[in-house]
C-alpha cells in the first residue's frame, strides 16, 4: 500500500512538472519533453526500488501507464486557458 501511496503523490505534481519542463525545454520537441518528464517521474517514484521489491511485476505496462498520464495532462493544459494566453497573439490598434 506505500506504493500506491507514493504513486498517487506522484501523479498529483504531474502538472506542475509537465509546466516546468515546457519552461526549461520550450524549444525542444514534445517527445524530448516526454522524454524529460519520463526521466524525472522514474526518479521520482523510485521505480527501480518499486521493481525489485515486486511492488511492479510490469514495469513496461507501468511506464506505459505513466506516459498515459502524462499525454493526458499535456492534452488538458493545451486546451485550457494556460495555454491559450500563452500563444493569444496580440493584436496592434488600427491606425
Amino acid at each position: 500500500m506505500a506504493f500506491l501511496n507514493q504513486l498517487l503523490r506522484g501523479i498529483s505534481f504531474i502538472p506542475a512538472l509537465v509546466q516546468g519542463i515546457e519552461g526549461l525545454f520550450g524549444n525542444k520537441p514534445g517527445s524530448e519533453k516526454k522524454d524529460a518528464a519520463m526521466s524525472f517521474l522514474e526518479n521520482a517514484l523510485s521505480m527501480a526500488d518499486a521493481i525489485s521489491q515486486r511492488d511492479i511485476v510490469d514495469p513496461e505496462k507501468f511506464k506505459e501507464g505513466i506516459s498515459q498520464i502524462i499525454d493526458g495532462v499535456v492534452e488538458c493544459l493545451n486546451a485550457s486557458t494556460w495555454a491559450k494566453a500563452a500563444s493569444a497573439p496580440t493584436q496592434q490598434p488600427s491606425a
